[in-house]
């Protein structure tokens, strides 16, 4: 076989790949690729150009920003970082400050201790491996201290625009509340969404989860008369009064 043969073979074979892949992930959702396409139309509708609400001046704040919100609000870390990155907003200046003054910056937010020593090293990190500078692969990524997946897909996505599903807790319950990605891991609720989602709402589809988790299907109690989607879901958990269809069908 010819090295041109052998190219087009491949491409053939990932092509193939890739649309069993896409089948059994939708087979998994509780959704047809329509309706899937529907929900996330009528998200895009209600925010055309939806924004993360962890407030940043570049991808190093970013980077801290998001490491240092596991298990906190956005706004409760935004109270502190405001103060933070106005003295320290790069690796260096970061280092510089040192934990313990670092500590006195973000005292009011949950686990801030070990958030601390994580910040620090992986800013040490940053200036001995990376120049200085954020990487922009997840693999690279996730090799500094405290920089998970979900950690690195949110820095690839706000800071570097890369399509990426960063799996929080909004997402999380989204995806098996509605049966729209079933999942009893993250990553595993990740991989579907990833092959489900249409290509080009991908690139904000994981604002659109997290702000419609934050703002209206939320834990407690979703409030089904506020959702844009409430007609199409498919959740067993609803609020008990359902509005007519907000944007008509396509």
């Amino acid at each position: 076989m010819t090295k041109a043969k052998s190219s087009v073979s491949t491409q053939r074979a990932q092509k193939s790949n890739s649309g069993a892949a896409r089948k059994r992930a939708l087979a998994r959702s509780a959704y047809s690729a329509d309706e899937i396409r529907e929900i996330f139309r009528r998200f895009s509708i209600q925010r055309p150009e939806p924004k993360g609400e962890l407030n940043h001046t570049n991808p190093f704040t970013l980077l801290v920003a998001v490491a240092l919100s596991a298990q906190a609000t956005d706004v409760g870390v935004n109270k502190a970082t405001k103060d933070l990155f106005a003295v320290a907003d790069t690796p260096q200046k970061m280092v510089d400050l040192g934990e313990e003054r670092l500590i006195s910056y973000i005292r009011t937010i949950g686990l801030y201790r070990n958030k601390a020593k994580n910040v620090i090293a992986l800013s040490k990190r940053l200036i001995s491996d990376f120049g200085g500078e954020v990487p922009k692969t997840r693999d690279e990524l996730v090799t500094l201290p405290g920089v998970g997946r979900k950690t690195a897909n949110v820095v690839m996505s706000m800071a570097f625009g890369e399509a990426t599903i960063a799996v929080d807790t909004h997402i999380f319950r989204i995806a098996n509340r509605t049966g729209l990605a079933p999942g009893k891991t993250p990553d595993a609720v990740e991989a579907t969404l990833e092959k489900i989602i249409p290509a080009d709402y991908l690139f904000h589809a994981h604002h659109w989860l997290i702000l419609h988790g934050r703002y209206c299907c939320k834990a407690r109690k979703p409030d089904c008369l506020a959702c844009v989607i409430a007609d199409i879901c498919k959740a067993a958990e609803k609020t008990s009064e359902m509005p007519a269809p907000l944007v008509p069908l396509a």
